[in-house]
């Protein structure tokens, strides 16, 4: 965190606008019901006063909170401590706050299975849940997801640019993203952080040149970048990385899971919360800057052993030749008419 005020780091800072984030995280975000089991999982990364605000926040609308807290695993997607991943499989929600967080995992799937909404909210601080939560008005921020999804997945080719250099088309898969479906009426499925929306693409279709220039992370030695990752995309696969030491880095981690699959391009996704205005090294919040696209590497039903996410900033979105959004900015009318209901600066 690059610290403004002085007392980031300190327990009075936002504690008020803290309490108002947790309630509205349990009431409108994931609203949780009386007698519902809540398992709250963070490692000794994350930040206790969210999730402390987030148990009482639980408790006081008539959940049962549990916080299961461990060492922070080196990489995302692996399963946290056995008692805790057999723990979650009775929970009715999981709130993950883990920096090395465990969607995709071994242990993510099987709590799935058991009907459990899973809530990936990695590495948020007091900071970002007020930002992105506290300050946010949820319903116009679900309707903009929906309608970037369904925009979409009418259209048959995506080309996305950007002035940093990226030129990538992919085509889209007509039969939909269950990821951005409404959820089933029972069972589990996973639930994310609002702000962000995406479409099926088939993933060896992803070709041409794709430039992350605001973040990328994993590995942990990268976060904000400095200089561009610049990626040449064929048939879906990663076939040069160019740029700087941090182009390097990521070569070097892509390479050491020795497996073909993270080469693979996996997804991409809108961000457009507007509480997210700058990158910050928190993945999870700097893939909703507002306005950005995202791209995920590594699919773990192609059997990826880890995940990894990068972030285009100002980008121009083609469907089929029609721009809706162009440098950043969207201008589709249907999507400019709900960035004014969020109240978003320039709308």
């Amino acid at each position: 965190m690059e610290l403004a005020y002085g007392t980031e780091t300190r327990g009075e800072f936002f504690s008020i606008e803290l309490a108002a984030a947790a309630h509205r995280l349990v009431t409108e975000m994931r609203p949780v019901q009386p007698g519902q089991q809540v398992a709250i999982t963070a490692d000794t990364l994350s930040d206790m006063r969210v999730v402390e605000a987030t148990a009482r926040a639980v408790y006081a609308v008539g959940g049962v909170p549990s916080i299961f807290r461990y060492p922070t695993n080196p990489n995302p997607c692996a399963d946290p401590p056995a008692p805790v991943a057999a723990g979650l499989l009775r929970a009715d929600v999981w709130i993950d706050f883990a920096v090395g967080y465990h969607l995709y995992s071994p242990a993510y799937h099987a709590a799935i299975a058991a009907g459990c909404i899973y809530v990936c909210l990695t590495g948020m601080d007091v900071d970002m849940m007020v930002r992105t939560i506290g300050r946010v008005p949820y319903r116009p921020l679900r309707d903009m997801a929906d309608r970037l999804y369904r925009l979409s997945q009418a259209a048959r080719v995506i080309r996305v640019t950007s002035p940093a250099g990226t030129d990538l088309t992919m085509q889209v898969y007509p039969a939909g993203d269950p990821f951005w479906e409404p959820p089933p009426s029972h069972g589990g499925y996973p639930q994310m952080l609002g702000g962000q929306s995406g479409f099926m693409a088939d993933r060896e279709s992803f070709q041409g040149v794709l430039v992350f220039d605001a973040a990328l992370w994993p590995p942990p030695e990268l976060g904000v970048l400095r200089h561009p990752v610049r990626l040449e995309v064929e048939k879906g696969r990663i076939v040069r990385i160019e740029g700087g030491h941090e182009a390097r880095v990521f070569q070097r981690w892509l390479e050491s899971w020795g497996h073909p699959a993270m080469f693979q391009v996996d997804h991409a996704c809108y961000g457009f919360n507007p509480g997210v205005t700058r990158p910050t090294g928190r993945i999870l919040e700097d893939e909703r800057i507002f306005g950005c696209m995202q791209f995920g590497i590594g699919p773990s039903d192609w059997g990826a052993p880890s995940h990894t996410d990068g972030v285009v900033l100002n980008p121009t979105v083609y469907l089929d030749g029609m721009p809706i959004e162009k440098e950043g900015r969207y201008v589709h009318p249907d999507l400019v008419a709900l960035c004014r209901e969020m109240g978003v600066l320039g709308y």
